[in-house]
């Protein structure tokens, strides 16, 4: 099982550059695709511009999972949103000191934002990235979320047609943030689950890495003008560390790359064991006229319906350039005022005190409390994991559940899924390089959970017998190759490491075992919506 996977990845990477960028925005499938005669052919691929994550996020709004109103609906474990934090957030913006109305508020703001939002970004950006020295309100820009960001910055730093490198398996929306408006392309440093080489865990980003990326790209004539960084990463979840990071802003120096630090997630590190660096918390950044961070709130404060995105970059041609383009994307007055309470710190009643003493320790305990119980339904089921403490998702192994190893069975694999009602989003949405992993949202509450993983675990039973009885037909190959390595970092069941054909006996006997496991959890009592509130 997963045989294949190896010939699917390395047929990928022999690919000249040229045609994986065309592939980035192809996994549209316009097959059926006519091309409209009102539209530019800029917006005729914009019409097109979906893939996996847009078929799912329309299915799901389509047909949304309620328990009362609609209970057989889809659950939505694909978008990366915190579920577990309404009550505490809607409760801090109905206080009185968020009702404000005053004219500023109601005309043409400073297109970086108004200043007194941009000063409170500032503090609390000083205090969460633990900044050597106070940040300065004249290097912050506000806009309406992360995805205008990186919009605007591969605007503002690369001409149409050029490139921007970044690690694979990430966040797919940047792919359409960074070509929809201006045409940059993304260039791929491809992550393996095997630990080889320099690596010390799966998905590791070495330098190494970087610079094959790099020379691959530029021996095809491609021009690479910046490195993006997600920290914490998306999907994988991992945290760098200052010394990873120190490497990687220096190899960026060497080359004149600029780089796009996406810190998103750096309060939603949940668990103590883990800590997390923040390029502006460094001492000295190599090349801090090309380093550019941001930041937002729609994770870390569970708020994604809130635009709301910060920029800080020293470079004030960035910053003035970026600014230009806030015009279209900018932040209505109430709501720089509302986030700029939430941000701020005025004594007991307010930031940092509710932030740090309410809302980090609740948010991190629920965090901890559901990654827990989606990671022992994996363990139960025998399946492969990442085990990281940072964000909101887990990457999962399923490719045993793929017979052939390829991203068009990954594809039937994540369709399943969805025909039994649960929206999860699969490894080619994030360009992973190896057919069958997946990404898993675990922040939401507890009846969502374990719905949703009982759907998870209907389709995977039913997978795995299929894949039983066609093994009967055929002779059982070594399924060793389509596993990561086994290390701490990733958690796996010996059983599923023999490559040794399960008799259907062993599967009925297993499922009694996890059917007996589920009814006698105890996770859903100890952890109620009430002991959380």
């Amino acid at each position: 099982m997963g045989g294949g996977g190896g010939s699917d990845l390395q047929e990928m990477r022999a690919r000249p550059l040229a045609e994986r960028r065309i592939d980035m925005h192809g996994f549209c499938n316009p097959s059926n695709f006519q091309r409209s005669p009102y539209l530019s052919a800029r917006g005729n691929i914009a019409s097109i511009f979906c893939g996996s994550t847009e078929e799912g996020y329309k299915a799901y709004h389509a047909d949304k999972y309620d328990e009362d109103k609609n209970p057989n609906g889809i659950i939505n474990f694909g978008t990366s949103e915190n579920k577990l934090c309404f009550d505490l957030m809607s409760k801090r913006l109905t206080q009185t000191d968020m009702n404000l109305m005053e004219p500023p508020l109601l005309q043409y703001p400073d297109w970086k934002g108004h200043m007194f939002l941009r000063e409170e970004v500032a503090r609390f950006l000083t205090y969460y990235c633990k900044a050597p020295a106070p940040l300065k309100a004249e290097n912050v820009i506000v806009l309406n979320g992360c995805g205008s960001l990186f919009s605007a910055l591969a605007t503002v730093l690369c001409d149409p047609g050029e490139a921007v490198l970044i690690a694979t398996p990430f966040y797919g929306g940047i792919t359409q943030s960074v070509f929809l408006y201006g045409n940059v392309k993304l260039v791929y440093a491809y992550l393996d689950s095997k630990i080889t080489g320099t690596s010390t865990r799966p998905f590791q980003l070495t330098v190494e890495k970087l610079e094959k990326a790099l020379q691959d790209a530029r021996a095809e004539g491609v021009t690479v003008r910046a490195l993006i960084l997600l920290n914490p990463q998306n999907p994988l979840g991992d945290i760098y560390s200052l010394s990873e990071l120190r490497d990687y802003l220096e190899f960026a120096k060497r080359h004149e790359l600029h780089v796009i630090v996406d810190e998103i997630y750096m309060l939603s590190v949940f668990d103590e064991s883990a800590t997390f660096h923040s390029v502006l918390g460094m001492d000295r950044l190599p090349d801090p006229q090309r380093t550019h961070v941001m930041w937002g709130i729609s994770k870390d404060f569970a708020v994604s319906g809130i635009r709301f995105g910060t920029l800080y970059t020293e470079n004030q041609d960035v910053a003035n350039a970026v600014a230009s383009l806030c015009y279209f994307h900018g932040v209505c007055g109430p709501v720089q005022h509302k986030v700029a309470q939430l941000l701020r710190d005025r004594g007991e009643s307010v930031a940092p005190y509710w932030i740090n003493q309410v809302y980090l320790r609740a948010n991190h305990a629920r965090l901890k409390a559901a990654h827990t119980y989606v990671t022992d339904e994996l363990k139960t089921l025998g399946v492969p994991f990442l085990n990281r403490n940072a964000g909101f998702f887990v990457w999962i192994d399923f490719r045993k559940y793929l017979r052939t190893g390829t991203f068009e069975e990954e594809m039937l694999l994540w369709r399943r899924f969805l025909d039994n009602k649960v929206l999860l989003s699969c490894g080619k949405a994030f360009e992973c390089s190896e057919p069958g992993w997946f990404r898993i949202i675990f922040a939401d509450k507890t009846h969502r959970l374990q719905l949703g993983m009982q759907r998870i675990r209907k389709v995977l039973e039913e997978r795995e017998q299929e894949i039983l009885a066609e093994e009967k037909e055929q002779p059982c190959q070594s399924d060793q190759d389509g596993k990561a390595d086994s290390t701490d970092e990733v958690i796996f069941v010996s059983r599923h490491q023999e490559p040794t054909c399960a008799s259907s006996s062993n599967l009925g006997d297993l499922i009694g075992l996890l059917q007996q496991q589920m009814r006698s959890s105890d996770w859903l009592q100890k952890n109620t919506a009430e002991q959380f509130a």
